[in-house]
């Protein structure tokens, strides 16, 4: 049972579960901001953004690439559903600068192809700044 100093985040992709566990507290990155969330929070339902997602745990603090979706605060749990999410560790920056200079080199023609590649810049520069100030 989780104690009422404690929230329950469920974190999902469209493969897997990859979190179900309590946390002290947490921060992720909406599509217009930053939240952080403390037990008793009110509930609420938002669209989520490309980023960091930051988790205070028992055994310390867990950090998360999280790839937009939505977030869902519902009592003292918190669902994330999201189309990626990685742990901070496994960002190979490499990868990341990779994907960066292929969404540079997009050149699109179309609304739609402008917003893809910006979206898959933001995605690579987020993914390389996580992995930049790692801890």
């Amino acid at each position: 049972m989780i104690a009422a100093t404690q929230l329950r985040v469920v974190l999902v992709t469209p493969e897997t579960t990859l979190l179900d566990e309590p946390v002290k507290s947490l921060q992720f990155p909406l599509f217009d901001g930053q939240i952080g969330v403390l037990p008793g929070r009110t509930p609420m339902v938002g669209r989520l953004g490309i980023g960091e997602l930051r988790m205070q745990t028992e055994k310390g603090e867990q950090r998360y690439f999280v790839d937009g979706g939505f977030a869902q605060i519902k009592g003292s749990v918190v669902t994330l559903l999201t189309n990626r999410a990685k742990k901070v560790d496994d960002i190979e920056q490499a990868a990341a600068e990779d994907a960066l200079a292929k969404a540079m080199a997009i050149k699109p023609s179309t609304d739609e192809g402008f917003a893809e590649k910006e979206q898959a810049i933001e995605r690579a520069r987020k993914q390389i700044s996580l992995k930049k100030w790692q801890r």
